[in-house]
C-alpha cells in the first residue's frame, strides 16, 4: 500500500501534536513561587546551605519542577541575579537633580533595607569572592542595574542646565550610589532622621562641582 504526500504531511503533523502534547510545560505560576522560594531560602540559610530540596520544599513543588528550569543552584541564582540587572528602576523625573536623587534615594533605601535583600545581597557578595560566575552576574545587577537610571538622571539635570555636559557617568555613578549603598549594606545601620535628603543635596553639589 503506498502513501500520498498528503497522507504523510496529515501522519508528520499528528506525530507532531502528540510530542507537542508530551513536552513539559512549564507553568508560570510553579516558575515564580520557585523564584520566590530561592529569595527566602537564600536569606534564610545563605548560598552555601542552600539546596534545590529546601527550595522545592519551601515552593511546595518536587525537585524535578526545579531541575526542569534550572540545572543546578548556581545557575538559578545566577539567572534570578541577572534578572535584576534588566529589571533596573524607573528613572525618576521630578523636575530638579536635587529631587531626582531624593527619590532615587527613597525607593533604594527601601528595597536594601527589605529583610530579604539585606540578608541576600551580603551573602552573595561573600560567595562572589569564590566564584566569578556569582562576581560577574552582582557585578552586573548591583552596578550596570543602577547604571541607566543614573545616566538618565546626568541627562536630564544637563538637559534643565544643572550639569555641564561631558560629565563622567562612571565617577557619577560612584557618587550616586556609594554612599547610601555603604550605609545601608556595609554599615547596616539606621539611617539619621533627615539623611537622605542630606544625601542628596551633598550628591548634586558634588555632581556639579564636577
Amino acid at each position: 500500500m503506498t502513501t500520498s504526500d498528503g497522507d504523510a504531511g496529515r501522519s508528520a503533523r499528528q506525530q507532531g501534536k502528540r510530542a507537542l502534547a508530551g513536552a513539559a510545560v512549564l507553568r508560570e505560576d510553579v516558575t515564580e513561587a520557585i523564584r520566590t522560594a530561592v529569595f527566602e531560602e537564600l536569606a534564610a540559610v545563605g548560598y552555601a546551605r542552600m539546596s534545590i530540596e529546601g527550595i522545592a520544599r519551601r515552593a511546595g513543588v518536587g525537585k524535578t519542577a526545579v531541575y526542569r528550569r534550572w540545572r543546578s543552584k548556581l545557575h538559578l541564582v545566577l539567572d534570578l541575579v541577572s534578572a535584576l540587572a534588566v529589571q533596573g528602576l524607573p528613572t525618576p523625573d521630578t523636575g530638579s537633580l536635587e529631587g531626582d536623587l531624593r527619590l532615587l534615594y527613597e525607593v533604594t533605601s527601601r528595597a536594601l533595607r527589605h529583610p530579604v535583600a539585606s540578608q541576600v545581597i551580603p551573602d552573595l557578595q561573600a560567595e562572589a569572592a569564590r566564584n566569578p560566575e556569582i562576581e560577574a552576574a552582582l557585578q552586573k545587577a548591583l552596578r550596570e542595574g543602577q547604571h541607566g537610571v543614573a545616566s538618565g538622571i546626568v541627562a536630564q539635570a544637563v538637559a534643565r542646565g544643572e550639569l555641564r555636559a561631558g560629565v563622567a557617568e562612571e565617577l557619577a555613578l560612584d557618587l550616586m550610589s556609594g554612599p547610601l549603598y555603604w550605609r545601608a549594606v556595609v554599615v547596616r545601620g539606621e539611617l539619621p532622621k533627615g539623611y537622605l535628603g542630606a544625601l542628596a543635596t551633598a550628591t548634586a553639589a558634588a555632581l556639579k562641582a564636577l
